[in-house]
C-alpha cells in the first residue's frame, strides 16, 4: 500500500545519477472502455522518443520498453490509475496499483516525478469505520478512494429479546437487563480490540456507522485518544456491502477535507503575515528548504510547473537566474519541474506535504507556501 516511507525510498533515489522514467496512466475502466490506455502509452512514449535527445533517448530506451511491456501483459491486474517508475541506470523499478485515476503523464528527467503520489497520499489520508451493532462490529479502512474490510467482532451468545409480558413484567424487566449486560460485554470487546487495531494501523480518522443506541454506547467506551479521531457518524446496515458504506461515509470525508484544507491555509497565511514560524511564495520556500528549516509544504494542486535553476554542487534552488550559488559559488543547471524537485527535496528531508485542491487565499498568496520548524 502506498505511503509515505515509500515516497522518501522514491525521493532518496534521485540522488542518483543519470535519468528516470516516471509513467502515470489512467486505467480507469469508465474513461478506457476498450483498453484505450494502450494506445495513450504509445502515444506518449513516441511523443517522448521525438522529444528527446539522442543521447539521453539511447540511456531509457530499455526503461520506456520495460513499461511498455509492463502495461501490455498485466491489463487484468489494473485497477484506475498506475504509477510506474524505471531507471536502469539507477537499478530502480516501482509500479503502483492505484484505486483511483490519475492524469496520463510519461516524464523523463533526472529525478523522479512524485507530485501526482503526493497529491494522492495527502487527499485521500487514512480513514477508519467502525460499524457496531449490539452483537456484531465491523472495521474498515479507506484510503485512496478504496474501502477494505479489516475485521469483524462477533459475540454469538448474547440472548433475543425477550417478548413476554403480563405476569410475566418483573421476569422481562430482569431478562432485558441480562441482555444489556451481555451487549455491554460486546461493545467492550470491540473497544479494545478497535485499540489493538489503530495501534498497529494508522488511522488519521474514524467514523461511526450502525444504529444510534449502539454508536451513543461505543462513544461513552472510547479512549479520548480515539474519541478525538472520530468526525461523524452515519445510519449504515450491520451488514451492508464494502461499497454501500463506502457511499455512505464519502460525504462525510469530503467534507471533513475541505474544512481541513481551509483551516490549514487560514493558519499558514496568519503565521506567514506574522513572520511566525512560516513563508508563503515560492522563493522563499525554496530558501527554507536549502536551510532545511520546511517542516510542512502546502501547494495548490494547479500549481503552475514553473523553470528555475538547480546548484549543481549542493542542490539550491532558486527561480533567479544567476551565475554562482550563494550558498557555495557553484554553477547552475536549468530545472523545467521546479516543484517537483522542491516536493522530492521536502520529502528528503523529512517534511510533510499537503496539497490543497482549491483555495482562493493561497492562490492569491503565490499558491505555495511552509510551515518552519524554526
Amino acid at each position: 500500500m502506498l505511503n509515505m516511507q515509500e515516497l522518501k525510498e522514491l525521493a532518496n533515489f534521485s540522488n542518483g545519477k543519470g535519468y528516470f522514467v516516471s509513467c502515470y496512466l489512467n486505467v480507469d475502466p469508465i474513461f478506457n472502455k476498450k483498453g484505450d490506455y494502450i494506445l495513450h502509452l504509445k502515444n506518449m512514449i513516441k511523443k517522448t522518443i521525438e522529444s528527446l535527445d539522442k543521447s539521453v533517448y539511447k540511456r531509457v530506451k530499455e526503461d520506456l520498453e520495460k513499461i511498455e511491456h509492463y502495461v501490455l501483459t498485466n491489463k487484468r491486474l489494473f485497477k484506475k490509475g498506475l504509477a510506474i517508475f524505471s531507471s536502469k541506470e539507477n537499478s530502480l523499478w516501482r509500479e503502483y496499483n492505484l484505486g483511483v485515476p490519475v492524469k496520463n503523464e510519461l516524464i523523463v528527467d533526472k529525478t523522479i516525478h512524485t507530485k501526482p503520489l503526493s497529491d494522492l497520499l495527502d487527499n485521500y489520508q487514512r480513514y477508519g469505520v467502525l460499524l457496531v451493532g449490539k452483537d456484531v462490529a465491523r472495521i474498515f479502512i479507506i484510503h485512496l478512494g478504496e474501502i477494505v474490510e479489516y475485521g469483524e467482532v462477533t459475540t454469538a451468545d448474547i440472548p433475543g429479546k425477550h417478548k413476554k409480558g403480563g405476569w410475566f413484567a418483573l421476569a422481562q424487566n430482569h431478562y432485558e437487563r441480562h441482555i444489556n449486560v451481555h451487549v455491554g460485554m460486546h461493545l467492550k470487546d470491540v473497544v479494545e480490540k478497535l485499540d489493538s487495531f489503530l495501534a498497529l494501523e494508522y488511522v488519521g480518522r474514524l467514523i461511526l456507522g450502525g444504529s444510534d443506541e449502539a454508536v451513543s454506547m461505543v462513544k461513552t467506551m472510547l479512549r479520548k485518544p480515539i474519541l478525538d479521531k472520530v468526525i461523524g457518524s452515519v445510519k449504515v446496515e450491520m451488514f451492508a456491502k464494502s461499497d454501500e458504506v463506502l457511499a455512505k461515509v464519502e460525504p462525510l470525508v469530503s467534507a471533513y477535507e475541505r474544512m481541513k484544507e481551509d483551516d490549514t491555509v487560514k493558519e499558514l497565511i496568519a503565521k506567514a503575515m506574522k513572520n511566525e514560524a512560516a513563508v508563503i511564495g515560492l522563493e522563499n520556500v525554496l530558501n527554507a528548504l536549502q536551510e532545511q528549516r520546511v517542516m510542512k509544504l502546502v501547494l495548490l494542486s494547479a500549481h503552475k510547473q514553473d523553470i528555475g535553476w538547480e546548484c549543481k554542487s549542493c542542490g539550491f534552488l532558486t527561480m533567479q537566474k544567476i551565475i554562482s550559488c550563494p550558498y557555495c559559488k557553484g554553477e547552475f543547471d536549468a530545472v523545467d519541474n521546479i516543484i517537483d524537485v522542491a516536493i522530492q527535496k521536502a520529502i528528503q528531508q523529512g517534511a510533510l506535504v499537503e496539497v490543497v485542491q482549491q483555495n482562493d487565499d493561497l492562490a492569491n498568496a503565490g499558491g505555495i507556501g511552509a510551515f518552519l520548524r524554526f
